[in-house]
């Protein structure tokens, strides 16, 4: 969001950062890693560790609301879609059961009231059953009234809504965004057959893959699961063009400047509850379907602290991040294939693993 170019972070820095990493995947801790540092536009470190290579692409998981978040952005700059209405207003099927009030800004920024609602597989491949859910869903609090993580209602909201205002599928218009930009590994659900590259979900912390729970992150283990293309958690990437995305979503004229100036506007601030909910005296800073660091110090969503408080992004499991810095240029991603069978990493190492990482790459710059 500026044309000044900074330095490059320093390599001495950078250096502590990568040994960070790498030390996970040496000790054991992690099967395989991969982190990527850009700054304005430029690659400064790209990292592969453990059993993976440059190409290979990891599940956001969480993560990859930063994705949908910049599909949501595009139809914003190209004036189709204004926040402030209902979402009812462009999906008449979703205004059912007290619903119809319900604003799309409510619902891309987890206040919309039906964080838990359903929609799982198979019924997710079909458009007519996804609105037939749509029509089911009801309201379980009053919307704006409480932050709960719209797991995956939010995402497939934000699907309906491409398709209604572009003609495309979600993934197909994505792709009509990344192509250009040439990030070419970030896909929504990739099919079957272009799942050779995806790292496979590995346990870490003993016993089989039988014994995991089975929803949550580990629902995405199993392939024809992925390509069904949820897209809250669905995304694919390399750490790289992870990295690269959030440098066009704060540099490239794909989007109105406009726009992501005011979509990295705290919307929300309020304590997160529910399903994956934090504690009170941490609000939650939402924007339009991504986090923001805000300027108290603390940590929100695996963002760092110690970097500026227009930094925005989003965390997943099970401990991976992407985040970018406006005011230093600085755009992050660290991406792994871990996941202990609960598919969350939330032990004490686990969650000192991605504050740690994070931080180390905020602190890039000498």
């Amino acid at each position: 969001m500026t044309d000044r170019k900074r330095p490059a972070p320093d390599p001495r820095r950078l250096d502590v950062l990568i040994d960070r990493v790498r030390l996970e995947v040496d000790n054991g801790a992690l099967p395989s890693a991969q982190l990527a540092v850009h700054v304005d536009g430029r690659e400064c470190a790209f990292e592969t560790f453990g059993d993976a290579t440059p190409t290979t692409r990891y599940v956001l998981q969480s993560t990859g609301r930063s994705v949908v978040a910049g599909v949501l952005w595009k139809l914003i700059s190209d004036g189709l879609l204004d926040v402030s209405r209902t979402v009812a207003s462009y999906i008449p099927e979703f205004a059912t059961n007290g619903k119809d009030s319900v604003t799309v800004e409510q619902v891309v920024t987890h206040v919309g009231g039906f964080p838990l609602a359903p929609l799982g597989y198979p019924a997710m491949l079909h458009r007519e059953e996804r609105l037939a859910a749509f029509a089911k869903w009801r309201l379980t609090y009053e919307p704006g009234s409480e932050l709960q993580f719209h797991l995956t209602s939010a995402a497939w909201v934000i699907a309906e809504l491409c398709e209604r205002l572009t003609g495309q599928p979600i993934r197909d218009y994505l792709a009509s965004l990344t192509g250009p930009l040439g990030l070419h590994s970030i896909e929504i659900g990739p099919p079957l057959e272009r799942q050779h590259d995806v790292a496979p979900f590995v346990r870490t912390d003993g016993g089989s893959d039988d014994d995991v729970y089975p929803w949550g992150p580990w629902y995405l283990a199993r392939p024809e699961i992925l390509a069904a293309g949820e897209p809250s958690h669905s995304t694919v990437a390399t750490a790289s063009d992870l990295a690269g995305w959030y440098q066009a979503l704060m540099n490239s004229d794909i989007w109105r400047r406009e726009v992501v100036e005011d979509a990295l506007r705290v919307r929300v601030t309020l304590p997160v509850t529910g399903e994956r909910g934090g504690t009170p005296s941490v609000p939650g800073n939402v924007g339009l379907f991504i986090l923001l660091a805000g300027d108290d110090g603390l940590s929100r969503g695996f963002l760092p602290t110690a970097t500026g408080p227009r930094t925005f992004g989003h965390g997943g499991a099970a401990s991976q991040v992407g985040f970018a810095d406006p005011d230093s240029g600085l755009s992050f991603a660290f991406l792994t294939n871990g996941y202990p069978s609960t598919g969350y990493e939330q032990s004490r190492i686990g969650l000192n693993r991605i504050i740690n990482v994070g931080n180390l790459a905020a602190d890039c710059f000498s």
